[in-house]
C-alpha cells in the first residue's frame, strides 16, 4: 500500500512540475515562431536566430527527459547527435505543451475532487447541516470527480510516455541499428570472455595442480629409490599430503569453471558456498521468489564469485555484502559490496570478462570504487 501510495505522489508531483515547465514552454513556442516566421524570407538571419532556439530547445529537452526519468521511469537513449536532433526537439517542445497543461487541469480536478469528498464529508460531522441532501450530492459529485481525475492523470502519464518515445526515441531503423551493433559487440565480447577463461583455466591447472602433481611424482619416486624405511614412511606421508592438496586445487579449479551446486540446488545454494569458502565474513541476502533461467543464474553466481575473490585477494576489506533480488519476475538485481580500500579498476581483467558475461544477456553492469571505498558492483539481468 505504501509503494502504491508513493508512486501515485511521485507521478503526481512529476505533472505538476510539467505543467509548470509546460506555461514556460508555451511562452518559447509564441516567441520563437514570432521571431522565426518573419525571418523565413531571410535565410541567413533565419539560421542565425535558429542557433539559439535550438540551444533553448535542447535544454527544454534535458528538462523533460530528466523528469520523466525521475518521476515516470522513463528512459530514452541520447538523442543529440541524430540526425535531425535539433528539430525533433523543438517538435517535441511544440506538442509537449497541451499535453503539460491538460495534466495541470487533471491535477485541479484532483484537487477539487478531494476538497470536495474530504471537506464536505467531515464538514457533516463538526458543522450544522441545514440540507443534507446536498452535502451527500456535493461528497458523491466529488468523489466521482476525484475518481476520473485519477485516471485522468493515469492517463496523462501515458500519453507523456508515449509522446517522448514517439517523437524522440529512435527509429525502428535506428533501433534495428542499434541492437545489431549491441549484438556484434557483445558476440565479440563473447569470444573473448571464453579466451579468457580458457587462460585463466590453463593458468590456474599450471601453476596449481600440475606443480602439486609434479611434487607428487618427485616424492614418490625418491621413496622408491630409498633404502631407509622410516624415510620412506616420511616421504610417503608427503606424498599423501601433498595428494590431497592436489585434490583440493583441482576441486578449487572445477568449481570455478562451473559448480555442480548450481544445477543440483539452484542459485541460492551454489551462492551459499561462495559464502562458506571466503576468507573473509560474507552477508548473503536472497529475496528471489521464482528461480531464474539457468543462464541467468549461471552469470549471477560467477559474478558473485569473482567479485568475492577480488575483494579477499585485494580491498583489504573486513566484509562483503551480497544482495540478490527481482523486481516482478523479469529482473534479477546482483549487488556485492565491501567495506575495503576501493580503486578497482572497471576495465581490469576480472572485471571485463564479468562485463561481458553480463552483457551477452543484455545485462547492465556498473562499479563504483572511488579511492578509500566502498566497491560497489551493480549488475541488473533480464529474465525473460
Amino acid at each position: 500500500m505504501n509503494t502504491a501510495v508513493r508512486g501515485g505522489l511521485k507521478l503526481v508531483t512529476g505533472l505538476a512540475l510539467g505543467a509548470c515547465t509546460a506555461v514556460v514552454e508555451l511562452v518559447f513556442v509564441v516567441l520563437a515562431g514570432l521571431i522565426l516566421l518573419p525571418l523565413r524570407a531571410w535565410p541567413r538571419g533565419h539560421h542565425t536566430v535558429l542557433r539559439p532556439v535550438h540551444r533553448i530547445g535542447r535544454r527544454f529537452v534535458a528538462w523533460e527527459r530528466a523528469r520523466l526519468a525521475a518521476y515516470q521511469r522513463t528512459r530514452l537513449p541520447p538523442l543529440y547527435g541524430a540526425p535531425g536532433g535539433d528539430d525533433r526537439a523543438l517538435r517535441y517542445i511544440a506538442a509537449r505543451w497541451p499535453l503539460g497543461l491538460l495534466g495541470g487541469a487533471v491535477l485541479g480536478c484532483l484537487v477539487l475532487g478531494l476538497g470536495y469528498g474530504v471537506f464536505l464529508t467531515f464538514g457533516w460531522i463538526v458543522m450544522e447541516v441545514r440540507h443534507p441532501d446536498d452535502v451527500m450530492l456535493s461528497v458523491i459529485g466529488g468523489l466521482l470527480l476525484l475518481f476520473l481525475a485519477v485516471q485522468g492523470v493515469l492517463g496523462v502519464t501515458m500519453l507523456e510516455r508515449r509522446l517522448i518515445t514517439h517523437l524522440l526515441g529512435p527509429s525502428p531503423e535506428e533501433e534495428l541499428r542499434r541492437r545489431i551493433d549491441e549484438l556484434f559487440a557483445s558476440r565479440a565480447g563473447v569470444v573473448d570472455a571464453v579466451h579468457d577463461e580458457r587462460r585463466r583455466i590453463e593458468r590456474d591447472l599450471h601453476d596449481g595442480v600440475q606443480q602439486r602433481l609434479v611434487a607428487l611424482g618427485m616424492l614418490l619416486g625418491r621413496a622408491r629409490r630409498g633404502d631407509d624405511p622410516d624415510r620412506t614412511s616420511v616421504l610417503l606421508r608427503q606424498a599423501h599430503e601433498e595428494s590431497h592438496r592436489a585434490l583440493v586445487d583441482l576441486r578449487e579449479v572445477a568449481w570455478r569453471v562451473y559448480p555442480a551446486a548450481l544445477d543440483e540446488a539452484g542459485l541460492e545454494a551454489a551462492l551459499s558456498t561462495v559464502v562458506d569458502r571466503s576468507e573473509i565474513p560474507v552477508l548473503l541476502g536472497y529475496h528471489v521468489m521464482c528461480p531464474p533461467p539457468k543462464a541467468v543464474a549461471a552469470v549471477a553466481y560467477f559474478v558473485v564469485a569473482e567479485a568475492v575473490t577480488n575483494t579477499v585477494k585485494h580491498a583489504n576489506a573486513t566484509k562483503i555484502v551480497v544482495m540478490i533480488g527481482e523486481e516482478r519476475g523479469d529482473r534479477l538485481y546482483v549487488t556485492v559490496e565491501d567495506d575495503g580500500q576501493g580503486g578497482a579498476v572497471p576495465e581490469g581483467g576480472g572485471l571485463t570478462g564479468l562485463a561481458r558475461r553480463v552483457a551477452a544477456l543484455d545485462g547492465t553492469f556498473e562499479v563504483r570504487s572511488p579511492p578509500g571505498g566502498p566497491t560497489k558492483i551493480t549488475v541488473e539481468l533480464p529474465c525473460v
